[in-house]
């Protein structure tokens, strides 16, 4: 496979999953040799790009930074370009007409509800029939994803893929450490409303399991109210808020279950960290999760459910540890089997040299 020119580009180098997951691909692809420009709105502290990878910091504001693109189309000999969310296809793809450009482009959409973020990014959806002439591949991060772009969205079922997103594995504990540890129910995710953290804190007031921790690791908008709602359903000390985690590790390494509350999750990297690193996984019935945990990997309940929620940690919290089912199949997910795929996906897109 001949090395490509390649150009990343999304809305900040560090954060959400989609930017991380634009990072982890960054460094990989230079990692194989090839040359990667990756290029974002705005510089994230602690977002792990490897000196290798080109960065650009394209800055604020949308026209200001679709005229950047375009310039930097126009100085660039790229071989394919790539763009993470909906904003960010938009633009790449509004800077590639300005450009003239015929390099092939790729939209990448992370979210089943992106559209309801702004103009823009309803832009991404709602403008499909425009942006089926510009861009060469559609590709969905899961098949609920894949699913939702053609049947929903008319994008063209040929021109559509599903590659999971590339997640960095823990190393799995054995049964017997898991087994060691105290009783701490953890979770990691962005502290906004989609990711359901204030059904999980419901639902763990509501545990019989006795001397149960929550530790949660992330930071978001609703930090302030989450940390009110523990206090006020007296959980005091039980529930620990890390805020900001370097990696997904630092709770799952204390835990003995793993639990995603999501309300909606067009993936769900934690979901298989927390199996890669050897946990029992209960989390919410939406798409994401359920591609990863059905057939036995894991324990579905109704989403925005605490209750149920609760039910199923109490009986997760009783059972011994088994974490090899789970190490098998957060292998299917890793960081170097989503690179594989966005590597050959570039190379069959990529003009002969």
């Amino acid at each position: 496979m001949r090395k490509l020119d390649i150009l990343l580009y999304t809305r900040a180098s560090g954060g959400g999953g989609a930017e991380r997951v634009w990072a982890i691909l960054a460094n990989g692809l230079a990692a194989r040799g090839h040359r990667v420009t990756f290029a974002f709105d705005e510089k994230m502290t602690g977002d792990g790009i490897e000196p290798q990878v080109e960065v650009i910091e394209i800055g604020g504001g949308h026209g200001r930074a679709v005229l950047r693109l375009a310039r930097l189309l126009r100085t660039g000999r790229f071989d394919v370009i790539a763009a993470a969310v909906s904003v960010s296809c938009v633009k790449l793809a509004l800077a590639k007409v300005l450009a003239l450009s015929r390099v092939p482009l790729v939209f990448s959409y992370h979210g089943f509800e992106e559209y309801k973020t702004g103009r823009l990014s309803a832009a991404g959806y709602y403008g499909m029939p425009f942006w089926v002439r510009l861009a060469d591949r559609f590709v969905g991060v899961s098949d609920g994803v894949v699913r939702a772009l053609v049947e929903r969205w008319h994008a063209p079922a040929a021109r559509t893929q599903r590659i999971y997103n590339p997640v960095p594995l823990i190393p799995a504990a054995t049964a017997g450490e898991i087994a060691a540890r105290s009783l701490v129910v953890g979770a990691v995710g962005r502290l906004s409303r989609e990711k359901g953290m204030d059904v999980l804190i419901d639902a763990f007031a509501r545990l019989k399991t006795p001397d149960v921790r929550l530790v949660i690791g992330g930071d978001g908008p609703e930090r302030q109210r989450l940390v009110e709602q523990a206090a006020n359903l007296g959980l005091g000390e039980r529930v620990e808020f890390l805020g900001r985690v370097a990696s997904a590790a630092e709770v799952y390494g204390l835990a003995r279950v793993a639990a995603v509350p999501s309300r909606t999750e067009a993936f769900g990297m934690t979901t298989v960290e927390a199996l890669s690193a050897g946990l029992q996984v209960v989390a919410t019935d939406c798409e994401g999760s359920r591609e990863i945990l059905s057939g036995g990997f894991g324990e579905l309940v109704p989403i925005e459910n605490a209750a149920a929620l609760a039910a199923a940690l109490d009986r997760v919290l009783e059972l011994p540890p088994n974490p090899a089912p789970g190490v098998a199949r957060a292998l299917e997910f890793s960081a170097e089997a989503g690179i594989d795929q966005w590597e050959r996906l570039f190379a069959g897109l990529a003009r002969p040299g």
